[in-house]
């Protein structure tokens, strides 16, 4: 006969166990959730500011002349190549984690930003994309005349 032991009911802790298992399968390598995903390269902060939407990339390693900033419709599309460093020695790796080659990401805009005027700047491997919010758009104020 088998004795089956119950534990005591702990929602807080069953709670905590089930968010620790559905973190480790969403950094599964083998799902994917697209573009977005866990591990996208490379990895950016969006976020909207008083002027317009603010988009910061980690492109450590890169030649400024390297990275192109395209925006089409609302579409902001940034790119380059990551050149590896040759250190003059041939061999084997032991571990490889850095990903070189051309990349590309792209993020959908929201209505209402002005592309026409983009600013893009790169400095000690963040690259900063400025997206201005329309003259339409902006909030104006409008002055009350006396009677």
């Amino acid at each position: 006969m088998a004795l089956i032991r119950f534990e005591q009911f702990e929602p807080v802790g069953n709670m905590l166990a089930l968010q620790q298992e559905l973190d480790r399968f969403l950094r599964n390598p083998s799902f994917n959730l697209g573009i977005s995903g866990h591990g996208s390269y490379p990895p950016v902060n969006i976020f909207d500011d008083h002027e317009g939407m603010v988009l910061i990339a980690e492109l450590p390693g890169l030649d400024s002349a390297s990275i192109k900033v395209f925006s089409q419709n609302n579409t902001l599309t940034f790119g380059g190549t990551r050149i590896p460093a040759e250190n003059g020695k041939a061999g084997a790796y032991h571990r490889r984690e850095r990903r070189f080659g051309e990349f590309s990401r792209s993020i959908q805009l929201q209505q209402g930003l002005d592309l026409m005027k983009v600013t893009a700047r790169y400095e000690a491997g963040i690259l900063t994309v400025r997206v201005p919010k329309a003259e339409a758009t902006r909030p104006r104020q409008i002055a009350v005349q006396a009677a």
